[in-house]
């Protein structure tokens, strides 16, 4: 289901309690739109559906975009979920049907906490796949086999994709209009929604998440101490002063409690710090830079850009309207 326009192919959202509502109507929307603009120049519509388990475990069709005798969808997409991620009992039902319908050539996609459930089927094990990235470490831990990459919108793996959190049901909505309907149709349905439809990456929105629920005093006092810095500086040396420990001991427990090596933190938390004078003040980039600790700014561009994936001017201009209004004013 690849290489150019498919007339006619359908595609399923299956519905879950609690499930994301607002991207199920959007992106039942978007392949509205898509349609239209396919229909226009000859080609194929998509048949859009909604999927719900029944008191006997069965699927049915809860709604149906066309009318006539539908066939097998040929992607079925498990929406995100904001409140409490579906458990290992509530996932079982939809992964063995998902499951089945994989075995049947169907593609499966996920947006946001929907990749808890399509986890559930066990196909992730040693691919890649995303989630909103607040929800990422979560997915590591109850699927280590899966390769969980938080800072991607969209991963196309063929068979099966996964998109990140919330909003990037878009993204996820537009790739598959694309591999549906051609290029074309895909660019005219995003400039018809206002989306872009290329070069987001999920981590120019996520914002740094610390763990603080490891249950390891000793680190937690250092990572308290480093957030009152706002950013500042820190060696290691001193870090490990804070936790009253020796070095190779503070080293070990600190990458066990956080999932990363202290430089790799602090770091984080100076871009972080970074992120919100960019979005907030007018200073220049430099300035931003000796704020948070860095004597080279050069530096600090390198390890912004690594971070966020973008450059600290580039960030500033996508995220920064709020001042150009105040200018303004």
């Amino acid at each position: 289901m690849s290489g150019g326009a498919k007339a006619g192919s359908e595609i399923g959202l299956v519905l879950y309690p609690g499930c994301q509502v607002a991207m199920v109507h959007g992106i039942t929307d978007l392949f509205g739109i898509a349609s239209f603009y396919s229909q226009a120049k000859g080609g194929g519509a998509l048949r859009t559906s909604h999927w719900q388990m029944a008191g006997d475990g069965a699927f049915a069709r809860a709604y149906d975009s066309a009318p006539g005798a539908p066939g097998e969808p040929d992607v079925l997409i498990v929406p995100g979920r904001i409140g409490p991620l579906p458990d290992a009992d509530e996932a079982a039902p939809y992964a063995r049907w998902l499951l089945d319908r994989h075995a049947r050539g169907t593609v499966l996609a996920s947006n946001c906490g929907g990749a808890f459930i399509l986890a559930a089927t066990g196909l992730l094990a040693g691919r890649q796949a995303t989630t909103h990235w607040f929800f990422a470490d979560d997915l590591r831990t109850r699927f280590p086999d899966v390769r969980v990459e938080a800072d991607r919108i969209v991963i196309d793996d063929g068979d099966l994709m996964t998109a990140a959190g919330l909003m990037a049901w878009t993204d996820l909505g537009l790739r598959l209009v694309d591999r549906l309907l051609g290029p074309t149709v895909m660019l005219e349905t995003a400039k018809f929604m206002l989306v872009d439809p290329s070069g987001r990456e999920q981590r120019h929105y996520s914002m740094f998440s610390p763990r603080l629920t490891h249950g390891d005093e000793a680190i937690l006092k250092v990572q308290h101490w480093l957030q009152a810095r706002a950013g500042a500086a820190a060696t290691v040396p001193e870090m490990t002063r804070q936790a009253g420990l020796e070095e190779r001991t503070f080293l070990r427990r600190f990458k066990s409690a956080t999932g990363m090596k202290p430089t790799e933190y602090v770091q984080n938390l100076r871009v972080g710090k970074a992120r919100e004078l960019l979005e907030f003040t007018r200073r220049p980039v430099d300035q931003v830079a000796w704020s948070v600790g860095y004597e080279d700014p050069a530096a600090f561009r390198r390890v912004f850009a690594r971070i966020v994936g973008l450059a600290p001017g580039d960030y500033r201009a996508r995220f920064s309207g709020r001042l150009e209004l105040d200018v303004a004013a």
